[in-house]
């Protein structure tokens, strides 16, 4: 009996503990990365991660101790040596890193996007709507009510005493297409006028149909003139950066990407000179991080450049545990209340502002 206690406590000392948080002893966490996920070049470290972190060990009441690494990839190092507790940052979450580590559900959905120069339309760009094929579909219906509310006209005005419409087919029915349009534009010159009842009805129903025609038409031709008027984006998805000068992050997933979609690919070390390139016009677009450019544009309020809205190569930023640690489990749960509570999109917009809809 002594002996079998002996070993089960033996077996119990052995045995690998988890990493369990308590009030002596902090956790010792990792950080690495890039503003605006990471910023330690203050007193206190700031950023999204950092912040999420903090939101998720305020809800646990874990107390922790920050240490700084280069890279992403080194502090994963450290959390495999068991040098630390825990990573915070911008760590992708792969099939890879999966197998070594303990991945909490993505706190931040981040994807490749294009940052490209705002320019101000041609006027051929300006007046191309009004010689689209709906434009013109859409005239060809006005000119046709106009020509059946101009046939009413001189059916029924026709070889009435004092009528302005002449008896012969097709002069009288080109007269019924100009009342029809002084009706509708409420010109009303008074050279043509119907006489009869049934021409006095036929206007009248034709007044109010044309009432919400016209303010159709002008509102339609308003938001054309507005949208015509609009500055663009000279590259604004992946399909158009074929043929173009691109700067990407050498070796990084959005070189094959823009190489991918045919693009001639100008490999940069920071998205600074990237940007410096585009400004210098040595480059057609940007690609690169989405958070990242984002910041990038918040920090410097540029009017002549914008992120366009697509997004490419969709990937989760988590947290990331040695495996078998519980930690992961109860940093999910709190993840969970930040995210329902709305506090994780709020820290998201501090950082890179409201994207335009």
């Amino acid at each position: 009996m002594l002996t079998l206690l002996f070993v089960c406590s033996y077996v119990a000392l052995a045995a690998p503990t988890k990493s369990i948080p308590n009030a002596q002893k902090p956790l010792l966490v990792a950080v690495a990365g890039t503003p605006p996920f990471v910023a330690t070049d203050k007193k206190i470290a700031e950023g999204i991660a950092i912040e999420v972190w903090r939101g998720v060990a305020a809800l646990t009441g874990w107390k922790y101790k920050f240490v700084t690494y280069p890279s992403v990839p080194q502090a994963l190092v450290a959390l495999q040596n068991h040098q630390v507790d825990a990573v915070v940052g911008p760590t992708s979450i792969s099939s890879s890193r999966a197998k070594k580590f303990q991945f909490t559900q993505p706190y931040f959905q981040s994807s490749l996007s294009i940052l490209t120069p705002v320019v101000n339309p041609t006027f051929l760009q300006r007046i191309k709507p009004f010689f689209s094929k709906t434009f013109f579909v859409a005239l060809g219906i006005l000119v046709f009510f106009l020509f059946v509310v101009g046939t009413l006209f001189w059916t029924v005005e026709h070889g009435h005493e004092g009528s302005d419409f002449p008896a012969e087919a097709l002069p009288g029915i080109a007269s019924g297409m100009w009342c029809a349009i002084v009706t509708m534009t409420t010109v009303g010159y008074g050279d043509i006028s119907p006489r009869t009842t049934a021409g006095r009805v036929i206007a009248a129903v034709w007044m109010i149909i044309s009432i919400v025609a016209a303010t159709s038409l002008v509102a339609g031709i308003a938001s054309t003139l507005s949208l015509s008027n609009t500055p663009i984006r000279a590259l604004a998805t992946a399909e158009e950066l074929h043929g173009h000068t691109v700067a990407v992050l050498g070796s990084s997933p959005a070189q094959n990407f823009a190489e991918y979609y045919g693009a001639n690919v100008q490999p940069v070390n920071s998205l600074q000179q990237g940007y410096q390139l585009l400004q210098k016009k040595e480059v057609d677009a940007v690609v690169f991080d989405r958070p990242q450019l984002l910041y990038f544009l918040q920090q410097r309020h540029d009017p002549t450049v914008r992120v366009s809205s697509a997004q490419y190569l969709p990937q989760g930023y988590g947290f990331a545990f040695p495996q078998g640690s519980n930690l992961a489990h109860q940093t999910n749960v709190r993840l969970l209340q930040l995210k329902e509570s709305g506090r994780v999109n709020q820290i998201v917009e501090i950082w890179l502002g409201r994207e335009e809809e």
